[in-house]
């Protein structure tokens, strides 16, 4: 018997996501799979193991201080640049959070 496996982070997300009105998705320059909202990124992915996204500095403040985001590792030193990793479940649902919350601010 063969089991069913569930679907990746990198299915999951784009299923939620691009199911949005607006939203673009696509390959990047480096590999990262973007969702869009006219000409500005909501976040992207790597892979099954992380997403980056870009949050005014106050709303970074408050999600890093909740511990739902971390400095984006190209940029350690900048407030505004956040990373989460993705390892569960819960960890999907959040990275879906996290666009939301990007995707609410630039909607047209």
């Amino acid at each position: 018997m063969t089991a069913i496996q569930a679907p990746s982070a990198s299915e999951q997300i784009p299923t939620e996501v691009e199911s949005w009105p607006g939203i673009e998705s696509g390959l990047g320059r480096r590999g990262e799979f973007a969702f869009r909202v006219g000409r500005r990124e909501i976040g992207h992915l790597h892979g099954d193991r992380s997403a980056h996204f870009s949050f005014p500095k106050p709303v970074w403040t408050e999600l890093f201080e909740a511990g739902r985001i971390t400095h984006h590792p190209v940029f350690p030193d900048r407030v505004g640049p956040a990373a989460r990793r993705i390892v569960d479940q819960s960890d999907v649902q959040d990275v879906i959070r996290l666009l939301r919350l990007n995707y609410e601010r630039l909607k047209p």
